[in-house]
Formats: structure tokens, C-alpha cells, sequence
């Protein structure tokens, strides 16, 4: 793929760690090799950072702010964040290049992965900002008789982000920005496969904002224990971590013995309910399509179809003819719509959870393998399995491939309890002509936020995050922020 090594020109040498303020590598002066998903190439390399180097990172956090005025200087952060703003608005470009590199994201599905978080970086500068630090709740009676309550927010401390491959520069920027802005200091870990999102984020506050040395870290590493060590440091004040369920209970049993403060967003496997009385021909192509947005590398998108009965072979007609012509291939081509999954792990990994449900009884509708046309790269095809047990690991299990399972049901009874036969609950979808019986259906699902009629629960100014084994708090909105921040109670005479 000659475009993979024009883009790997542009982008190797520079891809250094960010500590206290200095751009740097390891002190080993260690590498790991990044790979493009597309061609199974080395598209670069990253510095390989070592405990002692989170250690150092998360000193000069504690640093920054325990003895400047970042936790309390509203103005100077706006002023930085603004700058961090203007600058990723210039570097959009040679972002979107890093993304397709070591994602594989077709470059035509960038926007969601590039565009989108730029903009929520002015958001953020602009609504902490104004937020209300200081809040006057009024006269109230206590045990002493008549007080004046304020309530005051204070930032946390020192948060560690640690950030999945999936979608990495949009998360990167979802979990460094608004606790920033909220006066925190920052130690960003990026997942190993996906580097280079954050040592470019690194760079850019480096050379191009007035952000103080120690208030954002970025240690890449490809050693698990590099990302332990932050979980587990007593400097640390929260944890916010985007990733697997399995992921996320190592890293709350890590940050148990300093009862950190944790964010988590994980796995989901939600379900979409089709009623009798929907639009099959408006609702089934989009869920065909969603299924095979970033190769189905994404937790929110509903990967469990539930379809009436009486109308299921038309409906699994429609998601086949659908997924069939999914545009897949080189993501430097412009118009795909699919490429390939982040590695060969994965890769496999998706193949085995489709093995697993044909042998569980599921009916392979369309795709299953490696398209033939593609031997190079990690790609799979566009699957649609039909006649799936609710309770089989293929409708359980998070598959994060281009995977949909399509499980039959009678009644909204029985699709409300299906769709609610699993640890997540993350997200979910309900299709009907009848708005009213789709919102009755919405609110029993026990999820954390739900899509009807194609209109999405998801955007920055509304809270996001899931229930059950799919995660604790909320990232955007106001509760996202303020996610960030401590409480405090003052009584003060009236």
C-alpha cells in the first residue's frame, strides 16, 4: 500500500512521550511497531514507556496541581483550552492520516473520529467557562439552627485516562478535555495499538498551548503493567477509563485500596427491538449499516436485532441485501464504508465468536469469513446470523466485529425481556410507527441511554454511559462534567 508509506513518512520520529512538559522518549530508548490493520505493514513506531516513566508522569501532575493555579484559574484554562482548539483545528489534517494509519478507519468514516472531537474541545472551553463554580442554594434549617448553603466544586485532582483503540483520538479528547477544563491535571494512558492518537495530542499542547508543564501527561507504552501503575498509584485521584468490562474490574480492584474516584465506560451488547408496525425499509438498512461502521469495532451500536415474527424472513432479507453490499476495503479509498479490524487478534477473535454461534445453531444469512477478495489485511465480512439463542455466547458475549444476531420474538413482552438478558447496558434501539409504544418500550430497557426512530441519544451536551456491567457515572452534559469535579457543602451564617 504505497499511500500507507507516504503517510508513515509524515508521521515517524516525532512520536514521543509528553512529560512535565517535554517531549521525550523512555529513558531505554525502546520501541514498538505500530501496524496499518489495512495491510498488515509496520506504519511506524512509538516509544515503549516503562513504569518509571508513569511514575514520572504522574509526579509532574501531582506537581502542577498541588503548587500552581491550574485548579483555580478559570480564565488562564480557557484561555489554554481555546489555544488547544485553534491548534487541532490546524493539525485536522495530518490527524485524520494518523487515524487511518493505525485504526484502519476508512477515511470517509473520519469525521465521527476526527472532526467531531475537535469541535467538543471549543465546547468544553466554552461551557467550563461559564459554569458556576459557587453555587448559592439559600437559607436552610440544620441541627444549629439557620444557615446560608453554598455548594462549591472543586476539581478532583489528578485523573488518569486511560483510552481504548476503537476510536482513539475521539476518546483521547472525551476523557483529557473537560477534566482539564474542570481544573484537573491529566495522565493520559492510549492503548497500545493505537499510539500515535495520543503522542500527536502530546505534541500539539506541547508546542502549540500555554498549558503548564505537568498538567497533561501522555505515557505510551505496550506493556500492560505501564497502564496498572497508574491505576494503582496513591497520587492519583480518579481513574477514567473507555474499554472492556473484563478491563475495567482490574482496574477498579487496582485503585480499590485509595478508594479512587472512577469513571467507566465498557463493553455493551445492546439490542435493537424492530416492532411489527416499524419501517422495515427505513430502520433495517441503517441497523445493517451501523453494524458495519467501524468494522463493528464500537460498544454503543445495537448488535442484537430483535424481529417479530411475523415479519422475519422480510426483515432478514433486508439486512442481507444490505450487508452485502457494504462498500469494504483500502480506508485510503474514499466511499468505503468498512475496512478492516484493528489486528489480527481481533480478527480472529470475531471469526471464533462466529464459529461459536454456528455451532450453537445459528443460521449464517450472509458473510462469516474472510472476503476472498481481501486477503491482505485484517478484514472480515459483513455477518448477519439468524435464528440465534438469546442465551448462546454469540448473543451474550460482545462481539466487536461486523456482526449482527437476529433472535425472533412474539410479543414486546418478550422482546423487552430478551433485550434485557445481559450483563451490559450500555445502549439500545426501538423502531415502531407509534412513537408513544416505543417510548413505553425505551424506558423498561435497562440501559444507559436508547436510540427511537434513528433519532440518537448520543452528542456532547447529553450524559452518556451505561448500567449494569457496562459502566459507573456519566461522560458528557452536565453530569459529564461534573463528573470531574468534588463536591463541597459550606454553611455559613444567614
Amino acid at each position: 500500500m504505497t499511500d500507507v508509506q507516504v503517510e508513515t513518512g509524515l508521521l515517524a520520529g516525532d512520536q514521543r512521550m509528553l512529560i512535565d512538559g517535554e517531549l521525550q522518549h523512555t529513558a531505554s530508548g525502546a520501541l514498538f511497531d505500530v501496524i496499518h490493520p489495512g495491510s498488515e505493514q509496520v506504519a511506524g513506531q512509538a516509544t515503549d514507556g516503562t513504569v518509571a516513566d508513569m511514575e514520572r508522569a504522574v509526579g509532574a501532575a501531582r506537581r502542577a496541581f498541588d503548587e500552581t493555579d491550574w485548579s483555580h484559574n478559570v480564565e488562564f484554562r480557557y484561555q489554554c483550552i481555546t489555544q488547544l482548539y485553534d491548534a487541532l483545528e490546524r493539525n485536522k489534517e495530518r490527524i485524520r492520516r494518523i487515524v487511518v494509519t493505525e485504526v484502519g478507519c476508512p477515511v470517509s468514516m473520519t469525521g465521527s473520529q476526527v472532526d467531531s472531537p475537535i469541535g467538543e474541545v471549543k465546547h468544553w472551553a466554552e461551557y467550563g467557562r461559564a459554569f458556576n463554580y459557587l453555587e448559592d442554594t439559600g437559607v436552610h434549617e440544620t441541627v444549629m439552627g439557620q444557615a446560608r448553603h453554598l455548594i462549591h466544586y472543586d476539581p478532583v485532582g489528578v485523573v488518569g485516562a486511560i483510552t481504548p483503540w476503537n476510536v482513539p483520538f475521539y476518546l483521547n479528547i472525551a476523557e483529557t478535555v473537560a477534566p482539564l477544563m474542570a481544573g484537573n491535571t491529566v495522565v493520559l494512558k492510549p492503548a497500545q495499538l493505537t499510539p500515535w492518537s495520543g503522542t500527536e495530542l502530546g505534541r500539539i499542547v506541547a508546542e502549540e498551548t500555554d498549558i503548564p508543564a505537568g498538567v497533561f501527561n501522555v505515557v505510551v507504552s505496550n506493556a500492560n503493567e505501564v497502564g496498572a501503575a497508574l491505576s494503582a498509584d496513591p497520587r492519583v485521584d480518579m481513574i477514567t477509563f473507555t474499554g472492556s468490562t473484563a478491563t475495567g474490574r482490574a482496574i477498579l480492584a487496582a485503585g480499590a485500596s485509595t478508594v479512587k474516584k472512577s469513571l467507566m465506560e465498557l463493553g455493551g451488547k445492546s439490542a435493537h427491538i424492530v416492532c411489527d408496525d416499524a419501517d422495515f425499509s427505513a430502520a433495517l438498512p441503517m441497523a445493517a449499516m451501523m453494524a458495519c461502521a467501524m468494522s463493528g469495532q464500537s460498544c454503543i451500536l445495537p448488535s442484537r436485532i430483535l424481529l417479530p415474527r411475523s415479519r422475519y424472513e422480510e426483515g432478514l432479507a433486508i439486512l442481507a441485501a444490505t450487508m452485502q453490499n457494504i462498500p469494504m476495503g483500502d480506508p485510503w479509498q474514499e466511499g468505503i464504508m468498512q475496512g478492516p479490524q484493528i489486528s489480527e487478534m481481533q480478527r480472529d477473535k470475531v471469526l471464533g465468536l462466529i464459529r461459536s454461534g454456528i455451532d450453537s445453531g445459528a443460521r449464517v444469512v450472509t458473510g462469516g469469513g474472510i472476503p476472498e477478495d481481501l486477503p491482505t489485511g485484517y478484514y472480515v465480512q459483513p455477518t448477519l446470523l439468524a435464528d440465534v439463542d438469546p442465551d448462546s455466547q454469540v448473543a451474550q458475549e460482545e462481539i466487536f466485529g461486523p456482526v449482527l444476531t437476529v433472535i425472533p420474538y412474539d410479543t414486546d413482552e418478550e422482546a423487552i425481556a430478551i433485550a434485557n438478558n445481559s450483563i451490559y447496558g450500555l445502549s439500545g434501539e426501538v423502531s415502531s410507527a407509534d412513537n408513544d409504544r416505543a417510548l413505553r418500550i425505551a424506558q423498561r430497557l435497562r440501559t444507559g441511554s436508547v436510540t427511537v426512530n434513528s433519532k440518537s441519544f448520543f452528542g456532547v451536551t447529553s450524559p452518556f454511559g451505561g448500567t449494569k456491567q457496562s459502566g459507573l457515572g456519566r461522560r458528557n452534559g452536565d453530569f459529564g462534567f461534573k463528573e470531574y469535579l468534588e463536591v463541597k457543602t459550606i454553611g455559613q451564617p444567614v
